[in-house]
């Protein structure tokens, strides 16, 4: 079982049945530079935090697709940062304290590196890298050079998913048994929202890594099980401009305590829909289940019945979290074990998929 604290300062405490809804103010003690080599992803975690904390200056960013600069263009937190056309020549020039690694999924694992030798601290998108034996060297660059390494799994800093672990955490729902989780995406072709790079296996990485890692995170981290054995499908049904990037795909994983957890994903959700996304995570347990679905948060336990989880945190910013970290010392709520965990789970998930086999999760 894992046992990672995840209490923050002020973040969540117990209030009755439900959660204190006060983040907390992160005050960093000198002006923070930041770069950003690249604009996929989940770069705006980065922006958001600028926009909150007056100490976080983005200095400098590397970018040369077209896409890409619009996003500069479009941005006025980036409208004084230097712009590079290669992030090696940025990462020599600019005197940076952090940098944000949202490049390709194929050239991620290599640009972390470059980074960690120049001595930088770094919260890079997901998945960390595209395969184990790279994944392995980027754990041996950051612990040689001592650098400080997060990824960029906002999902944590939901409401709702810090809400499900602390009433797991209270034993309200007895031991998790079984866990079951869901991430359904509009595919947005028509909008552009897949570059040509997702369309391609040594670039994209599947789509067991790109969006299952999320999956995988939140249910380690919130029933506190750890996952041992997967087995997996994946494939691309109807739609062949995708290329190599499949549309769907079907995990199971053996838990520590013989139970077991699904994750189920696609871009199938329709473009009528509402919501981009459609996620959803469910934990049963031997005394009571735990469920997010749609905008709502339900318990039921063998002692009460069903009702809605009220009294929510408010979502706190994962980047300052970091960043809070780094200069004050604070718990980062992604601990750096769980950033190789996670990315190496779902590396050995497509290993499963692809070879048709059960595999170890490491």
């Amino acid at each position: 079982m894992i046992t990672h604290r995840w209490t923050r300062r002020a973040l969540l405490q117990a209030a009755g049945g439900g959660l204190a809804a006060q983040t907390p103010r992160v005050s960093l003690p000198h002006p923070v530079r930041v770069g950003l080599v690249g604009l996929e992803g989940h770069f705006s975690e980065v922006l958001e935090a600028a926009k909150l904390l007056p100490e976080i200056r983005i200095a400098a960013v590397s970018a040369s697709k077209p896409r890409e600069l619009q996003r500069i263009t479009d941005n006025p937190v980036l409208a004084a940062a230097r712009r590079y056309d290669d992030y090696r020549r940025m990462l020599d020039t600019e005197k940076l304290d952090v940098v944000a690694v949202c490049n390709e999924n194929g050239q991620r694992a290599v640009a972390v590196m470059a980074c960690a030798e120049r001595g930088l601290a770094v919260a890079a998108e997901k998945p960390l890298a595209l395969s184990v034996e790279d994944l392995a060297a980027v754990r041996k660059s950051v612990t040689r050079h001592g650098v400080r390494l997060t990824m960029l799994l906002p999902m944590r800093f939901d409401p709702e998913y810090l809400a499900m672990k602390g009433i797991v955490e209270r034993g309200e729902i007895g031991e998790p048994v079984s866990l079951g989780a869901q991430k359904s995406y509009k595919l947005g072709l028509e909008r552009g929202q897949r570059p040509d790079w997702m369309r391609r296996r040594a670039s994209f990485g599947g789509t067991i890594p790109y969006i299952g890692i999320h999956m995988v995170d939140l249910m380690r981290w919130t029933s506190g099980r750890e996952f041992v054995s997967t087995a997996a499908f994946q494939s691309t049904v109807g739609v062949p401009e995708l290329g190599e990037m499949e549309n769907n795909t079907a995990v199971v994983y053996r838990l520590d305590n013989r139970g077991t957890a699904t994750l189920r994903m696609d871009y199938l959700r329709p473009e009528t829909a509402p919501t981009h996304g459609d996620d959803r995570l469910r934990i049963a347990g031997t005394k009571g289940v735990v469920e997010f679905q749609g905008d709502s948060l339900t318990l039921i336990t063998s002692s009460e019945k069903p009702r809605v989880v009220a009294g929510l945190p408010r979502r706190p910013s994962l980047f300052a979290d970091f960043l809070d970290s780094l200069y004050n010392a604070r718990p980062h709520l992604i601990a750096l074990q769980d950033v190789y965990r996670v990315t190496e789970i779902v590396l050995r998930s497509r290993e499963a998929a692809e070879t048709g086999r059960v595999v170890e999760c490491g």
